[in-house]
């Protein structure tokens, strides 16, 4: 990271303070959707974690983090890159990061297609490739590649929760890759 960075320990709050901000404020959130490129600058391959939810059950995610105070945008996603996808993942943020979405999610399920049991959270979405070789680290238990098509399917929607596999679809359009028609 670069000098603006700022460390975890200094600018961010206690578990207690950060239970009782979650319960009084939106917290503001990045999501990343990992991707790799070919020379031409097209989408070949999307990147997906796979973690344990706190319940037991293994599911699919984005990269996703906090943004913390007095932390930019830019320095917040290359830091929740670094921390999943490994210090080898070297993401190629462009200057001036513009988010293809922003998902608002909710403690109260069914307001929006966003859920967060915990909190209310802002979340700027943003497509990231990367370049380097990346491993998952902290929780995340795998990182698989997908093509763009095997990553729209309806399976690999059913395994991401909260509304990740939207957000998901979401940087596949952005990306010029339309959802695959409904059968039946």
């Amino acid at each position: 990271m670069n000098q603006t960075a700022v460390g975890s320990h200094e600018n961010w709050l206690t578990p207690d303070e950060l239970d009782a901000a979650r319960r009084r404020l939106p917290i503001l959130y990045v999501n990343a959707v990992p991707v790799r490129v070919d020379d031409t600058g097209v989408a070949t391959s999307v990147g997906l974690l796979l973690r344990s939810t706190p319940e037991g059950e293994i599911r699919r995610e984005l990269v996703a983090g906090r943004v913390l105070f007095h932390e930019r945008i830019r320095d917040a996603l290359l830091r929740h890159i670094e921390k999943d996808l490994g210090p080898l993942a070297l993401p190629r943020i462009p200057v001036s990061p513009s988010p293809f979405t922003v998902a608002e999610y909710l403690p109260t399920p069914g307001v929006t297609p966003y859920h967060d049991p915990r909190q209310h959270a802002v979340a700027l979405a943003f497509v990231i490739p990367v370049t380097g070789d990346c491993a998952p680290r902290q929780d995340a238990l795998d990182l698989i590649w997908l093509s763009p098509q095997d990553a729209a399917d309806d399976a690999v929607q059913k395994e991401m929760l909260g509304g990740h596999g939207i957000v998901l679809r979401q940087a596949l359009a952005h990306l010029g890759f339309p959802p695959a028609p409904v059968v039946g």
